[in-house]
């Protein structure tokens, strides 16, 4: 396909629409193991009385969840002419070519490969992963593996914002 093919934009369509948007949520068991949480907590006040564990159901309950919640609210984003992932916002001209990985080699690059000073955001019930380097001489971090369930379409909305900012220029 020719990049006069492509279909363009709508014309309502902000700039800054994202490119691709994903939400690295926590898995269901997760959520059961917080509700057995609260459970255990209503269970650990039962000597005290209803009212205690009531209180300790709601109280273990509401901390689990909390800590599932938050774990589970990572975003990854290609906005703007930046990747974000979590809390970083890389500009996706200082990235080099996105590498998808998926099964074995995606635990690789989390594992025995991992470079420590590379940015990791890593969610280990997710098994796919983007890697790419960081092309910025100033920039001491290596590479970028950021975990996504769809590892192909992050790879090519990096790919796709990375031409749209040469072009840009």
């Amino acid at each position: 396909m020719q990049p006069s093919d492509r279909p363009s934009a709508p014309a309502h369509a902000p700039e800054h629409a994202p490119g691709y948007d994903e939400r690295l949520t926590a898995p269901g068991t997760w959520w059961l193991i917080a509700a057995l949480l609260g459970v255990s907590g209503g269970l650990v006040a039962l000597p005290l009385g209803a009212v205690p564990m009531l209180g300790g159901l709601i109280l273990a309950g509401a901390l689990a969840s909390i800590a599932v919640s938050s774990y589970g609210s990572a975003r990854v984003r290609v906005v703007a002419g930046s990747l974000v992932a979590g809390d970083a916002r890389i500009p996706v001209e200082a990235l080099g070519e996105p590498e998808a990985l998926e099964g074995e080699e995606a635990r690789a690059w989390r594992t025995y490969k991992a470079d420590p000073r590379a940015f990791l955001l890593l969610r280990g019930y997710i098994t796919g992963a983007v890697r790419v380097e960081v092309t910025d001489p100033r920039d001491p971090t290596p590479y970028v593996y950021v975990s996504t369930r769809d590892p192909e379409g992050l790879a090519a909305a990096i790919r796709e914002a990375r031409e749209a900012a040469r072009q840009g220029d």
